[in-house]
């Protein structure tokens, strides 16, 4: 058994197309976890990490997939994850339950739109990282400039370990910053590592990279500090901790580089994975809630420790529900009894598996620092699973709002329950897909993060329960808003036979940043405290349909302030339906307004399309953020509403004769133009 401080659980994050998933398959041939590569979308069964059959013919990555491999004495629990903006919900769960990433960036595109998203998680979660510069083989490729745009787009404090020997085609392999020693990469597959004295035409850029990396490390280490000072050698090993140190610590990101393709420093990455991100045991201590009392416990990670443990991802199995499970703390044997701490029930784990992509393996226990499954437990994503007698829960995973909704309707009657098993099956899977009815034309609504996202759960409905549907045009989540404050003054009045309902309440609607605040500052008990929850609900129920044209309402601040109550006639009830008339009475002098979806949109292009390209994006109503220019390629940066970006890769093919790519991610919500709210439906 591997102890935990020899564990290491990372992933892989980048842009779409940086050659993540290469670079996977590339460390399990290296850690024998296989005996042959396979290339993305190749003639072949495909990379191993890309298991479903869409994510072989597609050539993307659309699940993230876990895997275990080992390397020297270290066991890396590793998962690759999508790099497409649709599918971002898999790095959102990876990183929430990882201790260490690994960052992919093409050598040619450097920081691009994606790459943004994927900082933004690792630094929303703290997590540790090494930067992997890949596809030095590439024409164009200058990793130099990678690592400066990491630090001027990203803020980061990149840390370069290695120098590259030759690049684009006549990419040799790495110099060894630490050791001093120039790798090449020999064999078949570049298996055999071959140490050489560093070229004498780069030997002097070298020792001023390493001068330069030893600068920097030195600030927090003493005793390097006063070996340099002395002019004496600083042994390797206190290098190593140094950097170690400061990348646990978040203060800089060791920089490797390569080409996963070519099987050139993959294997230096393994051993930087080893020396410098943190083990289960060095990674921040988490914290947890308390169900009964609220308060914050600290949840450390000790396998003698009760067990507190975090369900991340879904997977319907040959054998039932496979949850991917994170171990925070104690250790869990198959057909232990664990409870539930959103459900309040016990769940058994029938079965305990070492996660092997689509091939789990059995094993006996499983303690703190692991990622396992579990076969036959009940729960959904993102819920804690606990100790008997143990009530704690973790906080859960950001989930981004859907921006796309499309309409379904089953071809047959045979058709209505497999849509059902489906969807009741990808929700439980994927918070950002969600399902809804719409009561006019009684049509189902699906909601998901993108056109590509809705795409591939309709193939798998398809293709996976044999359900076939009628899909109509896709519509863009909007959503309402308010542009000033207003006050609300209701009383809700029901006399029957009996006992009546009888509420009031008084308070004032504002604009805020937050998708929605409710803040209690009645005094004197004017409403009583027990009360306070069902006006809360109440003006819940309220924001889920807005007046202007049905869509949800956010970024709005609710104040009660005060109310009366008849201690005979009050009820829970009367008070929901007062305040969600209060806010709807208040809402309608609030000016409301439509937002819109905003994307953040990347165009990659041959200089000579620019111009028909940039005049296309304004037509559409894009806000051109600016232009970067790499050899004869064009960067066009902007943003631009998502209603006008249907049909978009057609038209972007069709300017540029097929040479131009584009990616998109969602930026925020934006007023809709006064002209054109009429026209939204």
């Amino acid at each position: 058994m591997v102890l935990g401080s020899n564990i290491r659980n990372i992933g892989i994050s980048a842009h779409i197309d940086a050659g993540k998933t290469t670079l996977s398959e590339r460390i399990l041939f290296y850690t024998g976890k296989i005996h042959k590569m396979e290339e993305v979308g190749g003639d072949g069964n495909g990379a191993r990490m890309d298991y479903m059959e869409l994510e072989r013919e597609k050539g993307i990555t659309i699940t993230s997939a876990a895997t275990t491999c080992f390397w020297k004495d270290t066991q890396i629990n590793l998962i690759d994850t999508p790099g497409h903006v649709d599918f971002t919900i898999e790095v959102e769960r990876s990183l929430r339950v990882l201790d260490g990433a690994i960052m992919v960036l093409d050598g040619v595109a450097g920081v691009q739109s994606q790459t943004y998203t994927v900082d933004r998680q690792m630094k929303r979660y703290r997590v540790p990282r090494i930067a992997f510069i890949n596809k030095l083989d590439r024409i164009g490729a200058n990793p130099l400039r990678v690592v400066e745009q990491l630090q001027e787009k990203l803020s980061l404090h990149p840390l370069l370990v290695q120098y590259p020997i030759g690049l684009e085609y006549q990419f040799e392999g790495v110099i060894d910053l630490i050791e001093m020693k120039a790798i090449y990469f020999q064999g078949e597959n570049g298996e055999k590592l071959l140490s050489k004295p560093i070229p004498e035409n780069l030997l002097l850029e070298a020792q001023l990279a390493r001068e330069k990396l030893l600068d920097r490390i030195s600030i927090h280490s003493e005793q390097m500090m006063a070996k340099l000072l002395a002019c004496e050698e600083v042994p390797k090993q206190m290098i190593r901790d140094a950097i170690r140190q400061g990348t646990l610590s978040l203060e800089f990101t060791p920089v490797l580089m390569g080409s996963a393709l070519k099987n050139k420093g993959v294997q230096n990455l393994l051993d930087a994975i080893a020396w410098y991100l943190p083990s289960p045991m060095e990674r921040q201590i988490v914290t947890a809630t308390d169900v009964l009392t609220q308060k914050q416990v600290q949840v450390y990670p000790d396998p003698n420790g009760s067990v507190v443990a975090f369900a991340f991802k879904l997977i319907d199995s040959e054998f039932g529900q496979l949850t991917y499970t994170r171990l925070y703390s104690g250790t869990v044997k198959s057909g232990d009894r664990l409870y539930n701490s959103r459900t309040k029930k016990q769940v058994r784990v029938n079965r305990l598996v070492r996660i092997e992509v689509d091939k789990p393996q059995e094993l006996e226990l499983a303690t703190a620092g692991d990622i396992v499954g579990f076969i036959g437990v009940e729960c959904a994503s993102g819920d804690t699973l606990c100790s008997l007698g143990t009530q704690l829960s973790l906080e859960g995973m950001f989930v981004p709002e859907p921006v796309m909704t499309i309409a379904i309707v089953p071809k047959s009657q045979e058709d209505i329950d497999r849509i059902a098993k489906a969807l009741h099956r990808f929700v439980r899977e994927d918070p950002t897909l969600h399902v809804t009815s719409d009561p006019e034309s009684h049509k189902t609504l699906i909601s998901g993060m993108g056109e590509l996202h809705l795409e591939i759960y309709l193939e798998r409905m398809k293709r996976e329960y044999h359900a076939q549907v009628y899909v109509g045009a896709p519509a863009v989540a909007y959503r309402e808003t308010i542009t000033t404050s207003a006050t609300f003054d209701n009383t809700f009045k029901k006399q029957t036979g009996g006992a009546g309902q009888y509420a009031r309440v008084i308070g004032r609607i504002e604009p805020c940043e937050e998708a929605f605040v409710f803040e209690n500052r009645v005094l004197g008990g004017a409403v009583p405290n027990q009360f306070i929850p069902a006006c809360e609900q109440g003006f819940r129920d309220a924001i889920k349909t807005g007046w202007l044209k049905g869509y949800p309402i956010i970024k709005v601040r609710v104040i009660l302030e005060g109310g009366s109550f008849y201690p005979m006639d009050s009820s829970e009830i009367a008070f929901r339906v007062a305040a969600r008339q209060g806010f709807e009475e208040a809402f309608a002098r609030a000016k409301p307004t439509l937002l819109e979806p905003m994307m953040l949109l990347e165009v990659e292009t041959p200089s000579q399309f620019l111009g028909r390209i940039q005049g296309k994006l304004l037509s559409r109503r894009a806000l051109l953020l600016g232009t970067q220019t790499r050899d004869n390629e064009v960067v066009i940066r902007a943003e631009v509403p998502l209603a006008e970006m249907f049909g978009y890769s057609t038209q972007l093919r069709s300017l540029s004769q097929g040479m131009a790519t584009f990616s998109m991610e969602f930026a925020e919500y934006r007023p809709v133009p006064e002209n054109l709210i009429h026209a939204v439906r």
